[in-house]
């Protein structure tokens, strides 16, 4: 990877592909409306029903197959969000999860991937899937910054995701070396209050869903909480990280990797997310032109 190069890893593999069916061909065909600075690693997601999923309750629908064939196309690596966070040895065998890195694993030469939080499954996904890299989840809420140097220092890792709150930390990340910059991918645009002391169990609340586990209701104390995901509220979150702080402060520090979330929001926020991290000012009318008027999305 060139170090001038900012590499993102979009939100909704499955739960947006219509949206990527129509953005990936005008991001090729049109690269002059984007910036030059910034290239497209991998998009992210789960299909709805994974028992090993985690972090967000995955809905999308769209087949497997056309997945892998339009990344194949592009050229951009597939990662499965499988962070459930509370697996247990007997759900290393669920059927659909097995199969679908099974599928992924072999699938060309670019190299697809598996986000995950549980080392159990983490172990099994090595042992069974060797092709498949990993990726250590956000979820596991590392605020600490020694937890964060420990967990890079995994080799079982390509990428680690911090917790946002340490997207600041300039001091101590400045202190790496340049291979373990190399592995950090850092979240830009949380919504979640920067001071949140339940993020873990908000998590693991997700994790129980997905496994079919009764639960209590979880209800977000969060000041602001009602409004539900706003991006000019996530620009105001103190671990925010906007297109100047990745030119003019994470680039020159050596750190390339930059995660959007965004899984559980509609396709019209994506977008948006896509205009802000991606597309020259000038050139992102023509772009909203070009999606909204592809008759195939149904954008709200």
């Amino acid at each position: 990877m060139r170090k001038d190069i900012a590499y993102y890893h979009l939100p909704g593999l499955f739960e947006f592909y219509e949206l990527y069916q129509v953005f990936l061909p005008l991001f090729r065909e049109h690269r002059e409306y984007f910036y030059d600075w910034c290239e497209i690693a991998s998009i992210y997601g789960a299909p709805a029903d994974c028992l090993w999923g985690g972090g967000r309750a995955g809905f999308g629908e769209c087949a497997p197959q056309a997945v892998l064939e339009l990344m194949r196309e592009y050229e951009v690596s597939a990662r499965l969000t499988f962070s459930n966070s509370l697996l247990k040895k007997e759900h290393l065998s669920d059927k659909k999860c097995n199969m679908l890195c099974a599928m992924f694993e072999n699938s060309g030469e670019v190299k697809n991937g598996v986000i995950v939080h549980s080392d159990l499954l983490a172990e099994y996904l090595q042992a069974n899937y060797p092709n498949l890299y990993l990726v250590s989840s956000t979820t596991k809420v590392l605020t600490e910054f020694g937890q964060l140097q420990d967990e890079i220092n995994r080799d079982e890792f390509r990428y680690v995701v911090p917790d946002f709150r340490l997207n600041k930390a300039f001091d101590r990340l400045d202190m790496l070396s340049v291979e373990q910059k190399d592995k950090i991918e850092f979240l830009c645009n949380e919504c979640c209050w920067f001071g949140c002391k339940d993020r873990k169990y908000c998590y693991e609340t997700v994790s129980r869903r997905n496994l079919g586990e009764e639960q209590g209701d979880f209800h977000c104390t969060a000041p602001d909480s009602e409004h539900g995901y706003l991006f000019s509220k996530a620009m105001t979150n103190s671990g925010f990280i906007g297109i100047r702080d990745i030119q003019h402060i994470y680039l020159p520090m050596g750190f390339s990797n930059f995660k959007i979330e965004g899984r559980s929001l509609g396709s019209a926020l994506i977008l948006e997310f896509l205009l802000y991290y991606m597309t020259r000012p000038e050139y992102q009318l023509q772009v909203r032109e070009k999606i909204y008027l592809d008759n195939m999305l149904d954008l709200f």
